[in-house]
């Protein structure tokens, strides 16, 4: 049987992608979101064709059938908008033994055409039962947080839409069958298909903003989060916000209470 994981592709740059940031695709980005232009989480869209091909560089096509996304970091140097061209590529930099499956970090970076550095990112996979011998590499910066015993700032509550995966799909290209079909994503192991993390994300990111009393979506130049569980179409969202010396901290409960979000961070400019 062939090894799950290439450690030898670690450190390797991949190609790099183009992209043009558009009023439209800033628009059609909010509406699947629900929340204004220029949301932070917005700062996926340019490396998005850059990330799976990290990925398949390191590990193997039957171990990608088990991956999830598990931790996103997005430091924001500047702000995304309209008329902006950008290159962006992608490094896998660490593959980390659990005891029930391997960690992939991957770090991108996006920059102006002129070579200024507009954000770097942090994506985190995980490989659920497909283990690695070794723990290598560069990892992710750290953002751990224990919302649980603090005096939360605000609960906030976002309804999400049955057809949330569909309007996110097709405004951020990621059209992974796990959020799509109900029967694949039934064949891997979940109950039916999910909601996007990142979507979630960007709801979770919407209500911090509310707790603090920042309505520009442009003022954000951190965040980060761990996904722990699988959010569902139509589900109910509670994000719990507390506030930090250097920003804000946040989870968030799924409809029946279960953490989805966990170790969230945000901070402003």
């Amino acid at each position: 049987m062939s090894e799950p994981f290439d450690l030898a592709a670690l450190g390797r740059p991949g190609p790099e992608h183009r992209f043009e940031v558009t009023t439209e695709a800033l628009e059609r980005y909010a509406a699947a979101t629900d929340d204004l232009p220029g949301g932070p989480v917005f700062a996926i869209l340019p490396v998005w064709e850059t990330i799976e091909p990290a990925s398949r560089s390191v590990a193997s096509e039957e171990a990608r059938r088990r991956v999830v996304h598990y931790e996103q970091d997005m430091l924001l140097h500047r702000p995304l908008e309209a008329g902006m061209r950008l290159v962006s590529r992608a490094t896998p930099t660490a593959l980390l033994a659990r005891p029930n499956g391997t960690v992939l970090v991957i770090r991108t970076e996006t920059r102006r055409e002129d070579g200024e550095l507009v954000n770097e990112q942090w994506v985190t996979e995980f490989f659920r039962g497909v283990s690695a011998t070794d723990s290598v590499g560069e990892r992710a910066p750290a953002h751990r947080l224990e919302v649980d015993g603090r005096t939360p700032l605000a609960e906030i509550r976002s309804e999400l839409a049955e057809d949330q995966p569909e309007r996110y799909a097709e405004a951020s290209g990621d059209r992974f069958a796990i959020h799509l079909d109900d029967d694949f994503a039934r064949s891997v192991g979940l109950p039916g298909r999910i909601v996007h993390g990142l979507c979630t994300l960007a709801f979770a990111a919407r209500a911090v903003r509310e707790a603090a009393g920042v309505t520009d979506p442009r003022a954000v130049r951190r965040l980060a989060v761990r996904f722990s569980a699988p959010v569902f179409p139509g589900e109910t969202l509670t994000t719990r916000v507390v506030s930090l010396d250097d920003g804000y901290g946040f989870d968030c409960l799924g409809g029946d209470g279960r953490p989805v979000l966990k170790d969230g961070r945000l901070e402003l400019r």
